[in-house]
């Protein structure tokens, strides 16, 4: 990653949305309070990202029913929504509790399987990225697996999918080997080499040089952090390499993050101008 960059998915530099919802998680989620668009759009200059998308973003999630606004005199400011509330919720358990190591997998797989018609093509290829998002692997054809036991109602009703699919919890058995459903299911290099990645550009000795201070630093870093472990299926550790580069990043995010906090608080006080909600 560097300082800089378009809203490019396929870009380093992550999206505007990426870097608000990590501003919004540490700033603004379970503090009672909204904050002006005009102290964000100082946030994010530090971050080289211009107002016009700092706007964008904050009406984008407006309209998504994400954040609501709320007028003091000429100024508006931004607060959460519920529903925002719970994604990042859900996004701090998985940095803080959940983490990037499965070490207490109990055996258990989650199992979906699913035909869909050739008409409801739009709709298949919805559930399939939802379930990849909520980390689940391909083990063959219409066959979906996921360590533990995962919840998707919520996938499965929001796509009107009641009576197309099926859900199960399973246990591998002879002649199948649990190391083997990890082979098959989930791409173990690709998802290492996010994990190397992300100890190319933090693992040194002075991060994000071109950086100007803290504040920028801990929103970068969480961003990172928090699009890695939400693409991580979550894999068992007994069945990957015993050098497994997560286990390092995540020590390195935690000692990074705890590193940034003071400084970057201070220097978000400084700026942000609060409404109590």
């Amino acid at each position: 990653m560097t300082l800089g960059g378009e809203d490019d998915p396929t870009a380093q530099f992550p999206r505007p949305q990426s870097l608000m919802f990590s501003f919004l998680g540490i700033y603004v989620l379970d503090r009672g309070v909204a904050v002006y668009s005009g102290s964000v759009i100082d946030v994010f200059a530090r971050l080289n990202v211009s107002e016009e998308a700092v706007r964008s973003t904050l009406a984008r999630m407006v309209k998504r029913n994400l954040l609501i606004r709320h007028r003091q005199g000429r100024k508006v400011y931004f607060g959460l929504a519920p529903h925002a509330a719970e994604v990042l919720k859900d996004g701090r358990r998985r940095v803080w509790e959940t983490g990037a190591v499965n070490r207490d997998w109990d055996g258990t797989w989650t199992v979906v399987g699913f035909s869909l018609p050739d008409s409801r093509r739009s709709t298949r290829h919805d559930l399939r990225s939802q379930l990849i998002w909520n980390g689940f692997g391909l083990l063959q054809n219409g066959l979906w697996i996921a360590p533990g036991e995962k919840d998707v109602t919520d996938i499965i009703a929001s796509l009107e999918l009641g009576d197309h699919v099926t859900v199960l919890t399973a246990s591998a058995f002879k002649p199948t080997e649990t190391a083997d459903l990890v082979r098959k299911a989930f791409d173990i290099e690709r998802i290492a080499g996010r994990y190397r990645a992300f100890l190319a550009q933090w693992d040194v000795p002075r991060p994000l040089p071109g950086a100007p201070d803290d504040l920028a630093r801990q929103l970068l870093l969480h961003t990172d952090w928090l699009q890695l472990v939400r693409q991580d299926p979550h894999l068992p550790a007994a069945h990957l390499p015993p050098d497994w580069p997560a286990i390092r990043a995540e020590q390195l995010f935690q000692v990074l993050a705890r590193e940034y906090e003071t400084r970057a608080a201070e220097q978000a006080a400084a700026i942000l101008d609060e409404l109590p909600v």
